[in-house]
């Protein structure tokens, strides 16, 4: 790597709008990011299905209604 042409790569405090606040490097001098892993919902557990129209019910609907695979018979 050549020298003096690259930028200062440094230890810095992430803060979210949340409120929660980590460590993590950048060349940034302060960093601040809307979600993170601590009120993000996939990673809270919090994840809703988004229903638009009633889709994921009538999916449910559908599938439970549809007939079932017959079994193989063992030989």
């Amino acid at each position: 790597m050549k020298k003096n042409i690259h930028p200062a790569y440094k230890i810095v405090t992430a803060s979210c709008a949340c409120g929660h606040e980590f460590q993590t490097g950048s060349t940034l001098d302060s960093v601040k990011v809307e979600i993170c892993s601590a009120c993000h919902p996939f990673f809270t557990g919090k994840q809703k299905l988004v229903d638009t129209a009633g889709r994921v019910e009538r999916f449910q609907r559908k599938y439970a209604a549809a007939p079932q695979p017959k079994a193989k018979k063992a030989k």
